[in-house]
């Protein structure tokens, strides 16, 4: 792998290895989160001593002039720096954290196939990141989702067909960074026939490596060819391509195949690596150290990290450098490569945004010199017609009685976290099971509907009360329901109850 290194880092290269200035080459290449919704002191702090990038997640909003005040701060004290989030779009969002994203998402977009409105739906999110001062986005995912059972990613993915992923994660990054945000497509080499959630535990992959090269990588080829700024790990062991190290701790994956075989020249960002699959076993400051040896330059912590862990990664990481494990041209390497990207991509300036729109229009509405309004959000009629309506649905459809929607709660994985969704997340009234009055049709609406999910219990008693009854999949299709959405974002809700109440435009 190539070398970066700016004029401090090759003077520190050649002198002798003092732990202060390892410290502050190490806090270059990370990204930690924090608890609360106010920047913390030492935070502040560790930007002085040369921290790199922070994330920001769904527990650090309370409302949107919060928000807006928190990135400001962030950059007031460290104008340089990188502010990331993981605004998906769709079900996983950051910003629109408290009432649901106004995009529809992956699959959604995967559905229509129309890569103009891909881009523009990342160019709206990058507009609006581009508003506050953010300048990394956690996204697009360039998973295949080719295992329907997947429980992280799903309705994250384009679709389960390598060339359709492809041309959408190009269209995305494109829409993304021409707004001035850095992309950031995950997670390779490939998360999307994986049955078990990394937050969790360790997945294996079992495919074939011509397997994975016609498939999983495909993506990833194309963010190359796109130019993408950057790529995030999986936490995921790939028999294919290591028997023994995760892909973030790899250097088969990170150095032979995704620098030199596959040409990547941008930044390489681990998943948090306060996951399960990532530190079960070690913790995180070995993680860290060990996501560093294996190629990876700028380490996410996690979103709740404290100032205790932040300062043992920095010392675990410095003294894998003086015990000659980690070498320090590696690290030096991965803090320019990311002091380089926060140039690569400059804060847009502190902009005006409409706060009593945030969150609850389609599209936010932008003030300011030098940041042009992004593309409005799809209509309703469009978003709809990425959805799968059986015949049965068609005909529940067609009657003329009153109808009622029961939302059966579903929880969620961590990376879309308490994100209100559904029907219950938009203006419509949704009635509890036993508050069905009589002589209405019922949509019994949930999501990863597995053969155990209780929504079937729920869609049992209403029909034996003679109820007309559909079941609605507000994620990726498992089988038995008669209408899936292929997301529960805002957006999409709100296609799916004027879809029920006969009044899509």
């Amino acid at each position: 792998m190539d070398t970066i290194q700016s004029p401090a880092t090759q003077s520190f290269a050649a002198g002798p290895a003092r732990t202060d200035e390892l410290r502050r080459l190490a806090a270059g290449t990370l990204m930690p989160g924090f608890t609360g919704i106010a920047v913390p002191v030492w935070i502040l702090e560790a930007y002085d001593a040369g921290l790199a990038a922070v994330c920001l997640y769904g527990t650090n909003v309370a409302s949107p002039v919060q928000l807006r005040e928190l990135c400001a701060g962030l950059r007031a004290h460290s104008p340089n720096t990188l502010i990331a989030v993981d605004e998906e779009g769709g079900d996983v969002t950051r910003l629109h954290y408290l009432k649901g994203s106004t995009q529809p998402g992956n699959a959604v977009l995967g559905r229509l196939d129309d890569v103009k409105l891909t881009a523009a739906s990342a160019s709206a999110i990058g507009h609006e990141l581009a508003s506050l001062g953010i300048n990394l986005n956690l996204a697009p995912d360039a998973d295949v989702n080719s295992a329907p059972n997947n429980p992280v990613i799903g309705v994250r993915s384009f679709g389960a067909e390598p060339d359709l992923v492809a041309r959408h994660t190009a269209a995305w990054i494109r829409g993304l960074e021409d707004a001035g945000v850095a992309s950031c497509a995950k997670h390779f080499p490939g998360h999307g026939d994986t049955a078990i959630d990394s937050h969790l535990a360790l997945p294996r992959v079992t495919a074939t490596a011509a397997m994975l090269d016609a498939r999983e990588l495909v993506p990833f080829r194309a963010l190359v060819a796109a130019g993408g700024a950057t790529v995030m790990t999986s936490h995921i062991l790939v028999e294919a391509l290591d028997l023994d190290r995760p892909a973030s701790f790899s250097s088969r994956i990170l150095q032979d195949l995704l620098r030199r075989s596959m040409g990547f020249d941008g930044v390489i960002i681990t998943d948090a690596l306060d996951m399960a699959g990532a530190s079960a076993q070690t913790g995180v400051p070995e993680a860290a150290v060990r996501a560093l040896m294996a190629g990876a330059d700028l380490l996410c912590l996690g979103s709740e990290t404290s100032p205790g862990l932040f300062q043992q990664t920095l010392t675990a990481i410095a003294s894998a450098v003086e015990e000659g494990r980690l070498p320090v041209e590696r690290l030096a390497d991965a803090a320019a490569r990311t002091a380089a990207l926060s140039l690569r991509f400059p804060a847009a300036g502190a902009v005006e945004i409409q706060a009593a729109a945030f969150g609850s229009q389609p599209g936010l509405a932008l003030q300011g010199a030098g940041v042009p309004s992004g593309p409005k959000a799809l209509d309703r009629g469009r978003i709809a017609e990425a959805f799968d309506v059986s015949e049965a649905a068609e005909k529940w459809l067609a009657r003329e009685e009153p109808m009622a929607i029961v939302q059966v709660e579903t929880g969620a994985n961590f990376a879309v976290g308490r994100v209100p969704w559904g029907p219950a997340a938009t203006t419509e009234a949704v009635v509890s099971e036993g508050e069905v009055p009589d002589g209405v049709r019922v949509a019994v609406v949930g999501r990863g509907l597995d053969a155990d999910h209780p929504l079937w219990t729920v869609f049992a008693r209403l029909r034996a009360e003679g109820h007309a009854v559909i079941a609605v999949e507000c994620g990726w299709p498992r089988g038995g329901a008669d209408i899936v959405t292929y997301g529960a974002s805002l957006a999409v809700s709100q296609a799916l109850t004027a879809l029920l109440k006969g009044n899509a435009d």
